[in-house]
């Protein structure tokens, strides 16, 4: 009988040295593999996006082209931000006339700047803006004068041109 126990004590041994021997080296090898750090990725922020927040809500799309007859509303930076752009694309000329009004006074609020732009009137050309009648399915502009550069990509901006008020686009 003490024969016996004896085997079983050093099978028991012997099967503890072999576990030891396969768990100890795969353990010290996580180990290890955890202490490595992987290659820094850049982060997403960095990386150009092509997707393009949208700009304004869905109900002030629908009520910009139900009223006034436009959509595709964007003000953008030109000629190195000394210009505002402002287009939009006509849906029904009828409700669009007021836009191209030439009594109309067009101008570009930034509130955040404290500063309201205005369309400029050159000599031999006149003001900045399409005047003639809209035409459905058309784009038409107006550009702003920004001198000092105090409108800036990323500013929200109003346009108000009449009765006709933008809220809140952003400048690209």
């Amino acid at each position: 009988m003490v024969k016996n126990l004896r085997f079983r004590s050093e099978l028991i041994l012997v099967a503890g040295l072999v576990t030891s021997s396969i768990v100890a080296p795969a353990a010290l090898a996580q180990t290890s593999k955890a202490k490595v750090k992987p290659a820094a990725t850049p982060p997403a922020a960095a990386s150009p996006s092509r997707y393009q927040p949208s700009r304004f809500s869905k109900r002030a799309d629908l009520h910009y082209a139900l009223i006034w007859g436009v959509d595709s509303l964007s003000v953008k930076e030109a000629e190195s931000g000394e210009i505002i752009r402002f287009n939009y694309r006509v849906l029904d000329s009828e409700k669009a006339k007021a836009l191209s009004d030439k009594k109309a006074e067009p101008s570009l609020i930034d509130p955040q700047a404290g500063v309201k732009l205005v369309v400029p009137s050159l000599e031999q050309v006149g003001q900045l803006r399409q005047s003639a009648p809209p035409e459905a399915g058309k784009i038409y502009w107006m550009a702003f004068s920004n001198s000092g550069r105090r409108v800036k990509r990323g500013d929200r901006v109003d346009v108000v041109i009449g009765p006709f008020r933008a809220d809140g686009l952003v400048v690209d």
